[in-house]
């Protein structure tokens, strides 16, 4: 082990908090600083890659903001074997800074919050984060510092020895005098203020650095206090076995004899063990955008990488890296790094292990039982092996999972045929389900067989009366695969079958297979159709990049009346969300539902009359409502199988754009438990997805954000483009939760969009953003931010102002940026259209921006008269949320006429209508103490009372937030501001008070 020594972070001031935890670890991270605090000790413990040391390095970041002074020590596998490695090292990380006054002391002083650190070993993140370590910044020797120049001359004969500047005599170093030699040296370090000692890699330790430490931790005083990061060894000391015991010293150096090694610096309890866990879905989605890796695929990322972030980064980069983009339809792209981190965390099984995992990868629905007798007779203690590595899951019935996908897919890779084929052999002779043992007999032969082809057709359309339209997916496709290439045309009709039972399943990864294999043969234009169009059908949001399929389907459609229609519904579908285009979509639209009326296809003509319908309000058509009205009689009468796009939900969203919001919630209430208990996985992400939104708008906090948050699950679960879901998220934490979750979701869906090429809800995302950027008071970002919106809504040819508000947002915008006729103009140009269309509560909103106009312009009387009025027309419309918005604008104009109580009373009913939504984040902003409502008796008199009186709302709270105190950098993190865009508010704000100082500013804010 090398000590290196490293430079200090970053001035910070102590007491500040530091740098943000690593992405989901907020909550770990506060747990670990109460067990310190508390205990003194914390062991974080958990599989290789899941974050345990970037854990660490954040609380060691936050005790180094504290002025604490930061050992860290890394241990390395090469260490075992050497006696007192890890000793040394610590001392000579210590003796590298740190310094006391003396006759040899070092050139400098010890600085409060300075990081002692030894050199990091390969695949562990660098300790001291933001430092450069420096090799030739060592000391000639340790004792060249002075540091030890107090120790009693045997404990400074022991540390030379230890250290290797010392000969070591024939009888070893004295461990008495070591012992109370490194006690020591940890005791005069703490008398000097509190110490943080990180020991990273603690199952490397050597059995004399344990021996050393455990005593010497055991001597310190409490303020000293010690995080071990340790990977646990789950097939047994394997590595030790070579490693003298403790004392011995060096070879032929004896020490003294010591019992058997254990690598724990104490004996941990339940209080001070803290296992780092895997990421959810969401995070490993927020740590791929961490990274500026693409986040459209985080949940199949996360399936794969089990939430291990080491791994969820290894198949990102392996995307990014692809030469084209790849597909929802499409397996994932695995780089060797990929794989080759599965194969480390394999590689350390025994091989009794590996086989045993190697027949729970290959079976359908694995348990111990199943593995022990399929040939496996030690298969418990194995799996449990296994689970203590963090390969796999037990559950109480001995069922069993891996806890990354990523897993058992390197097994399988990596067993050879035979393996594999005598595995599936072994298994189905053992399941007791006969699909399950008729799919292990076509795995285990390479031969086609049409009667073993025929059994897993029929056991296919078992599993699909079962309602497991997965497993029924994967059987068609395995008997189109096993069919004999003789038999050519029933090869492809079993090969178009499981097409289309892919897309019912929405197994995108399926419908590739089975098109691909069909493309590829002499298949009839009506078949590759079919597939192309179950390809089409999975693609989820992701329509850019399969041009040349509606091309080829086209194509292949000519002359066939009721596919013709089939592909242009399609194509309708993509022209909105992939082209931006709805005029050509509504196009398409009435063509699909004109041919399959023709040939008597309702569904179809259903469908089709549905997209027409939506593309009929975007573009402002009074024939919207008539249109829907004959999709959903042709809906009613054929019973579709599903609700996503679908004329039924078409009619319930059109109930939330015009704010007929019980209705709506009643409607899709009312279809939840069909949903989930007969509905696909899409159409469970769409109901909760516009559940969250009607909920958001209504008022229903708490429900909207439970049920935004299940469209999120189901939708990374799925392995479908997250944008939509996020999209949800953001309005829900808008209404309820935080507006700093909310920007983070908005940018989200802001970045999944543009990956996917999904315009529709690339402009609903970024209204979503600019929305809370408005709200935070980060006016220049919500102004550029909606000034995309309405661009990208104006290339839409979008009319109806109802489906995406953000005129209103975007006049606030203007007027907080000074810019009134330009205002005045956005509210010009929307009113006319909301009027003719009778968007009532568009009105209303424009009403609320008119009325802050008006008092921009000084005409204060009529913009409080405005909002009276507007505020109680919301409540009439059930919008309690646009009703306190309302009601907050008005205490603002009151406090511009100088009427403190009515402001006041303002402000008061407006925090009583929040709190009664649980709103959260607009009841924080309403009960925030104004600095606007200054009486006249403030310095300046008259003349600071209107200066107070021009600053916008959020110039207010910046004000108040820096006349209390608070520096640029930490006002900017409290409203969730960039720097720089409260140095320019700043700006504004002394201007219009005529200060020039925060003192000064501290004065015009005082009462």
């Amino acid at each position: 082990m090398t000590t290196v020594p490293n430079g200090p972070l970053p001035a910070r001031a102590p007491g500040t908090a530091g740098p943000p935890a690593p992405v989901g670890r907020e909550e770990l991270l506060a747990r670990l600083e109460s067990v310190l605090h508390a205990r003194g000790r914390a062991l974080l413990t958990g599989p290789a890659g899941v974050g345990k040391t970037e854990v660490a390095l954040a609380a060691a970041a936050r005790a180094e903001a504290r002025g604490e002074t930061v050992l860290w020590l890394t241990a390395l596998p090469a260490d075992r074997a050497i006696p007192g490695a890890a000793a040394a090292a610590l001392v000579a990380s210590v003796a590298s800074t740190v310094a006391w006054p003396g006759p040899r002391a070092a050139e400098t002083v010890p600085r409060s919050g300075e990081r002692l650190a030894a050199e990091d070993g390969p695949g562990r993140t660098a300790a001291p984060a933001g430092l450069a370590a420096a090799a030739d910044a060592l000391p000639a020797g340790v004792f060249a510092s002075g540091v030890f120049d107090d120790l009693p001359g045997p404990q400074r004969t022991a540390v030379a020895m230890l250290c290797r500047e010392a000969p070591i005599q024939q009888g070893g170093w004295d461990p008495i005098a070591l012992r109370l030699g490194i006690a020591r040296i940890l005791r005069v370090l703490t008398s000097r203020g509190p110490v943080l000692l990180v020991v990273d890699g603690a199952e490397f330790l050597d059995p004399d650095s344990t021996d050393l430490l455990r005593f010497a931790l055991h001597l310190a005083p409490p303020s000293l206090r010690v995080i071990a990061v340790e990977t646990p060894e789950p097939y047994g000391d394997t590595h030790r076995s070579d490693a003298p015991e403790p004392g011995t010293g060096a070879a032929g150096h004896p020490g003294r004899p010591g019992a058997g090694h254990s690598a724990h610096l104490w004996v941990p309890s339940e209080a001070d063990l803290l296992l780092v866990p895997p990421l959810q879905a969401d995070e490993i989605a927020e740590l791929l955008i961490h990274h500026r890796l693409p986040s459209r695929m985080a949940g199949r990322i996360h399936r794969a990488s089990g939430g291990n972030p080491r791994l969820a980064l290894a198949v990102g980069r392996s995307l990014a890296d692809a030469r084209t983009p790849v597909h929802h339809a499409e397996a994932l792209t695995l780089s060797g790094r990929a794989r080759d981190l599965a194969r480390q965390l394999l590689g350390a099984a025994p091989p009794p292990v590996r086989a045993t995992l190697l027949l729970a990868a290959l079976a359908l629905r694995p348990s111990a039982t199943l593995v022990r007798r399929a040939g496996r007779p030690n298969a418990e203690a194995d799996l449990a092996a296994a689970e203590r590595a963090g390969l796999v899951s037990l559950a109480e019935d001995g069922s069993l999972a891996f806890t990354a996908g990523l897993l058992p897919s390197t097994l399988v890779h990596d067993a050879c045929w035979a393996e594999r084929s005598a595995g599936h052999a072994a298994l189905a002779e053992v399941v007791d389900d006969p699909v399950e043992a008729v799919r292990h007999r076509a795995l285990a032969s390479d031969r086609p067989d049409e009667e073993l082809a025929a059994e897993v057709a029929a056991a296919a359309e078992t599993a699909r009366r079962r309602g497991n339209n997965a497993l029924a997916a994967e059987l068609a496709l395995l008997a189109a695969e096993s069919t004999p290439g003789r038999d050519g045309a029933r090869r492809i009709t079993r090969l178009v079958d499981a097409a289309e039972e892919a897309a019912r399943a929405a197994r995108a990864d399926l419908a590739m297979r089975a098109a691909t294999d069909l493309l590829a043969r002499d298949a009839s234009p009506t078949d590759r159709v079919r597939a192309r169009l179950a390809v089409l059908d999975t693609a989820g949001q992701g329509l850019t990049d399969l041009d040349d399929m509606y091309v080829h389907a086209m194509e292949d459609s000519e002359g066939e009346t009721a596919l013709r229609a089939a592909v242009q519904l399609r194509l309708a579908v993509k022209y909105v969300l992939a082209d931006g285009d709805p005029e050509r979509s509504r196009t398409a639209a009435m063509e699909s539902a004109a041919l399959a009326a023709s040939v008597g296809d309702p569904r179809t003509a259903a469908q089709a009359l549905t997209v027409q319908a939506r593309m009929e309000r975007a573009l402002g058509s009074p024939d919207a409502e008539s249109v829907l009205a004959r999709a959903r009689e042709l809906e009613l009468a054929e019973r579709p199988l599903g609700i996503r796009n679908a004329a039924q939900i078409l009619t319930i969203r059109h109930a939330l754009f015009d704010d007929r919001l019980v209705d709506a919630r009643d409607e899709l209430n009312a279809l939840l438990p069909l949903v989930q208990r007969r509905g696909s996985v899409e159409d469970a992400i769409e109901l909760f997805r516009t559940l969250a939104e009607v909920e958001s708008r209504i008022g229903a906090c708490g429900a909207a954000l439970a049920h935004a948050g299940q469209s999120l699950a189901l939708t990374l679960e799925a392995g479908l483009s997250p944008g939509p879901a996020w999209y949800a998220l953001a309005l829900a934490e808008t209404a309820g939760g935080s507006l700093g979750r909310a920007a983070s979701y908005a940018r989200r869906s802001v970045q999944a969009s543009e990956e996917e090429g999904d315009r529709v809800f690339l402009s609903r995302s970024r209204y979503a953003l600019g929305r809370v950027q408005l709200i935070n008071g980060d006016v220049a970002a919500a102004l550029e931010t909606l000034r995309r919106v309405q661009t990208d809504e104006r290339a839409q040819s979008t009319v109806d102002p109802s489906m995406l508000r953000w005129h209103e947002e975007l006049a606030e915008a203007l007027l907080a940026h000074d810019a009134v006729e330009e205002a005045l103009a956005v509210l010009a140009e929307v009113r006319p259209v909301a009027r003719r269309l009778g968007r009532t509560t568009v009105l209303l909103g424009c009403d609320r921006a008119q009325a802050l106009c008006l008092a921009a312009e000084g005409r204060t009387d009529e913009a409080a008269e405005l909002l009276t009025g507007t505020a109680s027309r919301f409540a009439e419309a059930g919008l309690p949320l646009e009703q306190g918005r309302a009601l907050m604008a008005l205490a603002r104009v009151e406090r511009k006429r100088r009427r403190r109580s009515a402001a006041q009373t303002a402000l008061h009913a407006a925090a009583t209508v929040f709190e009664r939504a649980g709103a959260a984040p607009w009841l924080a902003l309403a009960t925030e103490a104004p600095a606007g409502e200054l009486p006249g008796a403030a310095p300046g008199g008259d003349e600071t009372a209107t200066a107070l009186a021009s600053l916008t709302e959020a110039e207010l709270r910046l004000a108040r937030l820096v006349g209390q105190g608070a520096s640029n950098q930490e006002a900017a993190a409290k409203l969730f501001l960039s720097v720089k865009t409260v140095e320019a508010r700043l700006t504004r704000i002394y201007q219009k008070l005529d200060v020039r100082s925060r003192a000064q500013l501290a004065t015009a804010l005082r009462p």
